[in-house]
């Protein structure tokens, strides 16, 4: 070793850690071969504390303010190497700086769907995601255990191992709470400090890390979100105030309302009735015309092709004819003409609240408020066939006798 390789080992009197990313967790102060001189000023600042290690050993820990090393200062470095009246040379150890300050923008989410028994879906897969906040607690476990031999932590390296854990709290929180799905999204707030109890049973002994704060939002699938809305729809339906629903929401929930009944019943579907009848049923690329469009207005249907609307092959409605279509839970059919409508009504499959469109209108509305349909539900019923042997007439009564003058 030359001269000025001597004395630069000889200079490392001022230990200080300046860092103001706030996402570094641990640093090494880079001794590289300088050593530590007796009388050395040690600087910790507010948010910070050092660790000195000494041959893979921890030994003395200072909370912030400024220290002169001396051997009153470093009683465990003392013990270890054997300093029982002080040091005068210097002494080789590695010193860390441990940030004590929370970590606020961990953001995490759950990679798979965890499913939930839930009272009205049976069973439901629902994601979270949040924020969480994360602080060094325990210097010892953390320098053991997540630390090692690396000169920086920073919070990415934390990130996913915590998203990990977390993922595996939110599963067991879910199964202890018992809640069904939508309770679940209703509690969320009150289940974000259940979760960050979970966690922090798996991090606290484990890395020496603490968990102040959590948050969580709870999405559930959309077919479950559009059921849901289905049923509000459905309650302001009755209510008589159809005009102001949301008509792209209320037919994206009977759509899904109508996937759910398939899927539940594999032998038939929401539209077989309507198909029995002979009313057809229109094509996935003429539904997508039909639907209302992205900004809310109606859009006009695309004109069906007869077949559609006459399966048996029957010629097309007579020019001029005013054609309906009509919802079939969710997805529009048709069109149909007045015959068809009112055999439809006969036969119950649209009743006075079902919503239909024809050329001209606005919006969908219920049937039962068409001035063109009102007629056909105050029409008398079809009279029943006569018997093919209806029974004997009785035979007519003789006229009196005339009186007598």
């Amino acid at each position: 070793m030359g001269l000025m390789d001597k004395l630069k080992g000889e200079l490392v009197d001022i230990i200080e850690w300046i860092d103001d990313s706030r996402s570094t967790l641990a640093w090494r102060f880079p001794r590289y071969q300088n050593e530590i001189k007796n009388g050395a000023q040690l600087i910790v600042r507010e948010g910070q504390k050092a660790v000195f290690v000494y041959r893979g050993a921890l030994a003395d820990q200072f909370e912030p303010g400024h220290y002169e090393l001396t051997s009153e200062n470093l009683p465990i470095m003392s013990t270890i190497q054997g300093w029982k009246h002080g040091f005068d040379s210097p002494f080789r150890s590695e010193v860390y700086f441990i940030n004590t300050r929370p970590v606020t923008d961990i953001r995490w989410g759950t990679p798979q769907p965890v499913t939930v028994r839930d009272p009205d879906f049976k069973m439901v897969q629902v994601r979270a995601n949040g924020l969480c906040v994360v602080k060094i607690v325990d210097v010892e476990i953390f320098l053991k255990e997540v630390i090692g031999t690396d000169s920086a932590v920073d919070a990415d390296e934390i990130t996913e191992l915590l998203r990990r854990i977390i993922s595996m709290a939110f599963s067991d929180m879910v199964l202890a709470s018992g809640l069904g799905a939508i309770d679940l999204q209703g509690q969320q707030v009150s289940l974000s400090g259940r979760l960050a109890q979970f966690v922090q049973e798996r991090v606290d002994d484990e890395f020496g890390l603490e968990i102040p704060d959590m948050t969580m939002n709870i999405s559930l699938p959309d077919e479950v979100t559009q059921a849901m809305t289905r049923g509000v729809a459905k309650g302001v339906e009755a209510s008589g105030f159809v005009e102001n629903v949301d008509l792209d929401k209320y037919q994206q929930a009977q759509a899904a309302d109508a996937m759910l009944a398939a899927a539940e019943n594999e032998g038939g579907s929401v539209m077989g009735d309507m198909m029995q009848m002979g009313m057809g049923v229109a094509m996935a690329g003429q539904m997508a015309n039909q639907m209302p469009g992205a900004g809310g207005a109606q859009q006009a249907p695309a004109a069906q092709p007869a077949v559609a609307a006459n399966p048996g092959g029957a010629p097309p409605p007579l020019p001029g004819q005013k054609l309906f279509h009509v919802d079939h839970g969710g997805q529009a059919g048709g069109p149909y003409n007045m015959a068809q409508m009112q055999q439809g009504i006969q036969g119950g499959q649209v009743t006075g609240q079902t919503l239909v469109w024809a050329q001209g209108m606005a919006a969908w509305a219920p049937a039962q408020s068409v001035p063109e349909l009102q007629a056909l539900f105050a029409a008398p019923p079809p009279v029943p066939p006569t018997s093919p042997n209806p029974p004997p007439v009785p035979p007519t009564p003789p006229a009196p006798d005339a009186p007598t003058e």
